[in-house]
């Protein structure tokens, strides 16, 4: 586990140093380790459209997705933001949740210190894929 997660950690650092943000100039990466030990990461692409830029959380997923992988154990995600951890938007969070709510998300510092969260921790009381069952 250590080893997988430092391995996260870099991959999401790699990742930002490849975002597209000439609009924000806030560098966001993400690394998503699936549930077979597979690392897909991502960067932010914006866009001079505003709306149709993407988070890197989400390039992760869709990265991931497109190669077949549906079942995802963690997810790292880094920027430059120095005093606070980076957090996932509200639209990122509800796209991880349709993947279920038991994995976690390693929250980061430009300095490199994380936090750990489960995505039910940051999506409570949340809608997904089996409550269209209902």
């Amino acid at each position: 586990q250590g080893e997988h997660l430092q391995l996260l950690l870099r991959r999401s650092r790699e990742a930002k140093n490849c975002a597209y943000c000439p609009s924000s100039r806030f560098p966001v990466g993400a690394a998503l380790l699936t549930a077979s030990g597979e690392i897909f990461s991502g960067c932010n692409v914006e866009n001079a459209c505003y709306t149709l830029g993407v988070c890197a959380e989400r390039t992760a997923i869709q990265k991931a997705i497109s190669e077949g992988h549906t079942s995802f154990r963690a997810m790292a995600i880094t920027s430059d933001m120095g005093d606070h951890f980076i957090v996932p938007c509200g639209a990122c969070r509800q796209v991880m949740r349709e993947f279920g709510t038991d994995w976690d998300i390693y929250l980061t510092k430009a300095d490199g210190t994380y936090i750990v969260k489960r995505l039910e921790e940051l999506l409570p009381l949340s809608f997904g894929p089996e409550d269209l069952k209902k």
